[in-house]
């Protein structure tokens, strides 16, 4: 059978697994089954589902290519995950569960008022939207080179054909789906990835021990930078960034919260968080350590290049698995994003959690959007897709993090009416002080923008003090 051919039925085969998960999980659902899976989710399965969810398609190109240009010091960041996971599950969790919310961002309302609630809802759905659609390119980008350019199916079909996949399997149970494919699909992530590495050791000659070994000793197994400040892999900045990151794109991410919020107990959901948390790191390292084997193997290309260019050169035994795993990564991101989106509007902006009309026509909805959004990003990328998510992280993550910060650090109160604009000024003022920064000083920020962002938005509303009644 052609390469062509066993690429369309993996992908139909993988979809229709996924289908009959759908069918089993979305019988008698309602509203609530679609926020919240009805509060009756395992927390091991949460857990190892999350794995592969947080794992994206572009954790699967972009990581392994990250050796080629940073080394092994993305480690420095994964590691700061871990103490990120840990702050989000005793202090964030126990403060979720005990206010019984649908919503992460509802507490804003209790604590803030309705604007910062509808401002914090906003970002949210700003930032996924744009996280979602660069994370999603990467799968439908590469499956159209690989699959469908041959077959003269323009990406406009690809992207609406993929898209419409993951709707038609999620617009059941909602999350609780989402629990269980997440499971199946971390199966087939890491069983891709252990294979291709497996592949790649066997076309070097070495044995598992010996590729260790190579991979310990190859100048680019680099992890800790200690004594450059000015570099952005600085550890302390890169370990820094990662405990924020983990705190502002989970604890305060309603697309990573909502899955946790499915455990039975607050004590389940710390459960799964640490769990997760952990498993990062491992998990990481096999994909940089793929990288360092495909630098070995004299490939010449660079960034997220690199494991695109070992498939193209190989036959069906990496090209079947390399299309599982991307596939099992990118989907596995969408989808959830899709569905916490729903949730956010349908809660957040529109207050009407028990409507199953609008919440039907809002996930369709947004589906369209992201559609049009991909099709956007592909006429506009022009940088690393990684490094992408990040700046936008670093922009739109930012205020969330000084709203929800300002709102447990301090018992003060803050002007309502002015949190929309200071929200939106924050940002606003890190990009102008990034720019002058890298006119005058030739320096530019990196990971650690979002903890400035952070900052302004925090203070900010610490100086918009209510006027006395």
């Amino acid at each position: 059978m052609p390469p062509i051919m066993w690429m369309i039925a993996i992908i139909l085969g993988y979809f229709i697994v996924l289908f009959a998960i759908s069918r089993w999980t979305g019988r008698k659902a309602t509203n609530d089954t679609f926020f919240r899976g009805n509060r009756q989710s395992p927390w091991y399965m949460v857990a190892f589902g999350m794995i592969g969810a947080s794992i994206s398609g572009v954790t699967f190109v972009s990581v392994p290519g990250m050796v080629t240009q940073i080394d092994m010091t993305y480690m420095q960041t994964c590691l700061g995950f871990i103490l990120g996971y840990v702050l989000v599950a005793f202090l964030l969790l126990p403060l979720y569960y005990r206010l019984n919310l649908t919503t992460i961002y509802s507490y804003l309302g209790q604590r803030l008022g309705p604007r910062a609630y509808k401002t914090g809802a906003s970002f949210f759905l700003l930032s996924k939207i744009i996280g979602a659609v660069v994370r999603f390119y990467v799968v439908c980008m590469i499956l159209q080179q690989f699959v469908f350019d041959q077959m003269g199916v323009p990406f406009v079909v690809t992207v609406s054909g993929m898209v419409a996949l993951i709707w038609l399997y999620t617009r059941g149970g909602g999350i609780k789906t989402l629990v269980w494919t997440d499971t199946f699909q971390t199966i087939c992530l890491f069983s891709a990835l252990l294979i291709i590495i497996y592949k790649v050791v066997g076309e070097l000659g070495m044995s598992i021990p010996e590729a260790i070994s190579a991979i310990f000793a190859d100048e680019h197994s680099r992890i800790f930078v200690m004594d450059d400040w000015v570099s952005k892999q600085n550890f302390w900045k890169q370990f820094l960034s990662g405990v924020f990151i983990v705190i502002v794109m989970t604890g305060l991410d309603q697309d990573m919260m909502q899955k946790n919020l499915t455990c039975k107990t607050l004590r389940e959901a710390q459960k799964d968080m640490c769990t997760y948390g952990v498993a990062f790191v491992p998990a990481n390292l096999l994909f940089l350590s793929l990288g360092v084997l495909l630098v070995m193997s004299g490939l010449q290309e660079k960034g997220d290049a690199l494991l695109p260019a070992f498939v193209q050169q190989s036959g069906l035994s990496v090209l079947i698995p390399f299309t599982i795993g991307l596939v099992a990564a990118s989907f596995s991101s969408a989808d959830s994003a899709l569905t916490s989106l729903t949730t956010s509007y349908c809660v957040d902006i529109c207050g009407r959690a028990g409507d199953e009309r609008l919440r039907k026509r809002a996930h369709l909805g947004i589906s369209a959007l992201f559609v049009l959004m991909i099709i956007l990003f592909r006429m506009l990328n022009s940088t690393s897709v990684i490094d992408a998510i990040y700046v936008i992280c670093g922009y739109t993550y930012g205020p969330l993090l000084g709203l929800f910060a300002f709102g447990m650090l301090t018992k003060r109160k803050s002007q309502d009416r002015l949190v929309p604009y200071i929200c939106v000024a924050s940002p606003l003022l890190c990009y102008g002080i990034d720019s002058l920064m890298t006119y005058l000083a030739g320096y530019r920020f990196g990971y650690e923008l979002l903890m400035l962002n952070g900052v302004f938005t925090f203070v900010g509303l610490w100086m918009a003090r209510p006027a006395k009644s």
